[in-house]
């Protein structure tokens, strides 16, 4: 990332290398901030709208008052991705990121009293195309985790925040056993829930299978998918899964922001299907994908992992 880069922070637009946050921040000690990310696809904006009303909810959650109001978070956004864009290639994207963190506690604000009360940063990066586009030829390698995703009684899965250790520690426990497998945790129950950012999906006798919302953070993309699904006249079904309705699921792929639908190649080392990627139901969600959002993305993957 090059000074040319730049992000919104505390209602300045400055060099990302030149973004500083105090080291008494709360989001930095404690995780207490909430985040949301969007994407462009052709240099455009993806469901900005969806992706704040999310994470104004996991700041209602939170109890975080951002200070500022949505409509500025709105304009710093654009703004952000209008420079931002410019250090890209017209056939490559980026991601958009919005943060709030409750900021520092009154007795540090003491020795910083020109800092605002909340920390309130825009930010963006390129879309990891080179490095994921392989996933889209071969499929991506899901493996469950011994670490659990937490009870709704505990931390409300569906708040996107900071604090992201449960998701990192299932990450580098599936990579310690294979450096390639994307991780997905179960919950409490031992059901099926999600990956660190992304959803998880099955496809079994024509239908789509999906876990239940309580138990995940609801995707933007996730849902996205859901409609084009309903459209095209698919049944779509919240359940509880399990690793045997997965590996014993006809297709199975992943939704993220980043990765809008990506097709998955094997769960556990179990081949999925007849191992063919992406399945002809995923091929059909993707082609309705790139069509409603205007943009190959499918070939933008493709054309980069080469």
């Amino acid at each position: 990332m090059s000074d040319d880069w730049v992000v919104w922070l505390n209602g300045k637009i400055v060099p990302e290398t030149q973004a500083l946050v105090p080291i008494r921040d709360r989001g930095f000690k404690y995780g207490d901030g909430a985040f949301d990310t969007t994407r462009t696809f052709g240099h455009r904006i993806f469901k900005l709208d969806e992706h704040l009303d999310r994470f104004y909810r996991s700041l209602k959650y939170l109890q975080i008052d951002p200070g500022v109001s949505r409509e500025t978070i709105v304009r710093a956004t654009e703004e952000v991705a209008a420079h931002n864009l410019k250090n890209v290639g017209a056939d490559e994207d980026i991601w958009l990121t919005q943060r709030v963190t409750r900021g520092m506690d009154a007795a540090d604000r003491e020795r910083w009293p020109d800092y605002p009360q909340r920390t309130v940063i825009v930010e963006s990066r390129p879309l990891p195309l080179r490095e994921r586009g392989r996933y889209y030829r071969e499929g991506i390698k899901v493996m469950t985790s011994s670490i659990r995703r937490p009870a709704p009684d505990t931390m409300s899965p569906r708040a996107k925040t900071h604090n992201y250790l449960n998701l990192v520690l299932a990450e580098l426990e599936v990579k310690a056993h294979d450096p390639e497998a994307w991780p997905c945790l179960l919950d409490t129950n031992g059901n099926l829930a999600e990956g660190k950012g992304s959803n998880l999906f099955i496809v079994k006798n024509g239908a789509l299978l999906t876990p239940k919302e309580r138990y995940v953070l609801p995707g933007v993309s996730r849902q996205t998918t859901m409609d084009l699904a309903r459209e095209a006249g698919m049944s779509v079904e919240e359940a509880d899964l399990d690793v045997f309705d997965a590996v014993n699921a006809d297709e199975v792929f992943i939704t993220s922001t980043s990765f809008c639908i990506c097709p998955v190649s094997s769960v556990n080392g179990a081949t999925i299907g007849d191992g063919s990627v992406p399945g002809p139901v995923t091929k059909k969600l993707i082609d309705a994908y790139v069509e409603f959002v205007g943009c190959d993305w499918y070939g933008q993957y493709l054309k980069h992992s080469n």
